[in-house]
C-alpha cells in the first residue's frame, strides 16, 4: 500500500492532516480545516503545527479564544529543535498562527508583534507578509507627545476617519 495511506485502521502521517486542512483554509474552509485538525490533534497531541493550527482555528470557528490562544503557545513548548533549517520552516508558521489567533481575537497589537516574529525568521514568507499587508500600516499618533491610546489622540483620530470620505472625490 502506498505511504501514508489507512490500512486496518492506523493512522495518517500528521503531514497528510496537515496538507488536507491547509487545502480546507486555501478554500475558505476554516470548519473543515478545524474538523481535519481536531482529527490530527488527537493522534499527535504533541506536534508543534498541529496545535499551532487547532489553537488559531478553535479562535476563528469556535470563537474560544483564551484557550486557542493557549494552544497556539503550547506548540512553542512542544516544538523541539536544535536544526535552524527547520526551525527557520517552522517558527514562521508557529508565529503566523498566534498572531492569527490573537488578531481573532481582537489583539491587534499581540497579532502584529507575533507577525513580526515571524518574519524575522522568514522575511519572505508570504503568509506573514499578507497578514501585515491586511492589517496595514499605523500612522503615528497625531498628537505625537501623547501615546496612541491617550483619549485625545483616539478622539481626533476617530473624527478624522469619520470625515475622510467628506473631503474625497
Amino acid at each position: 500500500m502506498p505511504e501514508g495511506s489507512e490500512e486496518g485502521g492506523s493512522a495518517k502521517p500528521v503531514a497528510e492532516y496537515v496538507k488536507t486542512a491547509r487545502a480546507h483554509l486555501r478554500n475558505g474552509q476554516r470548519k473543515q480545516a478545524y474538523s481535519v485538525l481536531l482529527q490530527a490533534m488527537s493522534l499527535y497531541p504533541d506536534n508543534a503545527i498541529v496545535l499551532s493550527y487547532c489553537g488559531w482555528l478553535q479562535t476563528a470557528v469556535d470563537k474560544k479564544h483564551k484557550s486557542g490562544i493557549a494552544i497556539c503557545r503550547k506548540a512553542f513548548v512542544a516544538f523541539k529543535t536544535t536544526d535552524p533549517h527547520t526551525a527557520g520552516i517552522v517558527y514562521p508558521i508557529l508565529y503566523l498562527n498566534l498572531g492569527r489567533a490573537f488578531l481573532a481575537a481582537g489583539k491587534k497589537k499581540e497579532a502584529v508583534e507575533n507577525f513580526s516574529k515571524g518574519l524575522g525568521h522568514d522575511r519572505k514568507n508570504s503568509e506573514l507578509k499578507k497578514e501585515m499587508q491586511l492589517l496595514g500600516e499605523r500612522k503615528k499618533p497625531l498628537v505625537s507627545f501623547l501615546s496612541r491610546s491617550n483619549p485625545i489622540n483616539r478622539c481626533i483620530g476617530k473624527l478624522l476617519h469619520s470625515t475622510s470620505g467628506i473631503f474625497s472625490d
